[in-house]
């Protein structure tokens, strides 16, 4: 078997690990740093603690907090003329999905003549950047540890820039950043979290022994702590484990790619700004149930890691892998997402616009384990709604 495996250089995961970010920057030589994070994050203030430990170690820092939720371009270009104005030489990125994004795009671009054009698509990047450390506030995207930045271009399309220049020196996982979050986003971020993980599993082209490995241990530990995270998000241990679950679904999908799940969400945030995380939801189980002639007997394999109990009087791998998918319906509904397209005030005249938007997402189609066309994502679409 033959296959390249890239990951974050270094991951550090320990309650409070952000309180030692000072040590950390010092470690990468970093004596001015740029902090990147969102107007949400800096009014819940948790960012404090990570300042006061910049400001022990006598690292100068400079605060970007203007990022959006799917960024687009001119964010990312405020935020690159704003690092360059302040003569930075690190970068750290706080936040969710869209801020540990921009600052890896900062990272890359701000000493770079290439432009945020010039980058879009794989391996457009120069090989250099500046020193970046990720830290993720929520358990869901896996951004400290994939090559991948998602920027939002014109109204509603998102496009991808892939390179391993992206991946961090170092991912600090501190779950104390989630434990305030609220129930609805802690749902979301978690199936997003799972969903990379399934996706990496059964993606068609890269798919090999670490990213399974990986794959199977994430999904184990956010599927036994994804409930009690939601509905008792003081817990500690379920949150520390669904962070390093998201983490570890982060590195099997950087290396095995997410499919059809993640190119039927996009044209639905795109469009209707409904959170990543929840546009994967809503999709999922009808994703799956297309998958099924192709990837029943992977979906098998992952039900007798989440639910050994129900496999335990179940013969073919059809019949794990339909208790498989009710499985996750059953999660959805516990977890309180909604679970049709028109509770999320979708109109049903736009599928067939969506359908046309998803076939675009050509790099995730491809690794579908299932070929699909417009008219299948159009049913899918349909029986989602």
């Amino acid at each position: 078997m033959s296959f390249v495996f890239n990951t974050t250089k270094s991951i550090i995961n320990a309650p409070n690990a952000s309180s030692e970010l000072g040590l950390y920057c010092q470690t990468l030589n970093i004596k001015n740093v740029l902090l990147v994070t969102d107007p949400g994050i800096v009014k819940l203030g948790l960012h404090q603690k990570m300042i006061a430990s910049l400001e022990n170690s006598a690292i100068n820092y400079v605060l970007f907090s203007d990022v959006e939720v799917d960024p687009p371009t001119e964010v990312i270009e405020n935020a690159l003329a704003f690092a360059k104005n302040n003569n930075i030489d690190g970068v750290i990125g706080l936040g969710g999905g869209s801020s540990l994004d921009t600052a890896k795009l900062i990272a890359a671009l701000t000493h770079s003549k290439q432009t945020l054009n010039d980058v879009f698509g794989i391996d457009k990047l120069e090989n250099s950047r500046l020193p970046l450390i990720q830290i993720p506030t929520t358990a869901g995207t896996g951004s400290e540890v994939t090559p991948i930045s998602i920027v939002t271009t014109g109204e509603a399309m998102k496009m991808g820039i892939v390179s391993s220049v992206l991946l961090p020196d170092i991912a600090l996982l501190d779950a104390t950043l989630t434990v305030k979050l609220p129930p609805h986003i802690t749902a979301a971020t978690g199936i997003d979290a799972m969903v990379h993980a399934i996706e990496a599993y059964t993606s068609k082209i890269k798919k090999n022994i670490y990213s399974d490995m990986l794959a199977v241990q994430a999904l184990k530990l956010m599927a036994n702590n994804i409930q009690t995270a939601v509905h008792q998000g003081e817990d500690l241990t379920a949150r520390s484990n669904m962070m390093l679950g998201a983490t570890l679904a982060g590195q099997a999908f950087a290396n095995a790619p997410v499919a059809a799940v993640h190119a039927l969400a996009y044209p639905l945030g795109g469009h209707y700004h409904i959170p990543h995380g929840l546009s994967n939801s809503l999709v999922l189980p009808h994703v799956l149930k297309f998958n099924m002639s192709s990837a029943a007997h992977l979906y098998a394999e992952l039900a007798d890691v989440i639910i050994p109990e129900d496999c335990a009087n179940l013969g073919s791998d059809n019949e794990k892998a339909q208790a498989f998918i009710q499985h996750l319906e059953y999660l959805i509904a516990d977890i309180g997402l909604p679970n049709r397209l028109a509770s999320v005030e979708v109109n049903e005249d736009a599928l067939p616009m969506l359908a046309k938007d998803a076939m675009k997402q050509e790099r995730l189609l491809i690794n579908n384990p299932r070929p699909m066309n417009e008219a299948d994502i159009l049913a899918i679409y349909q029986a989602a709604y």
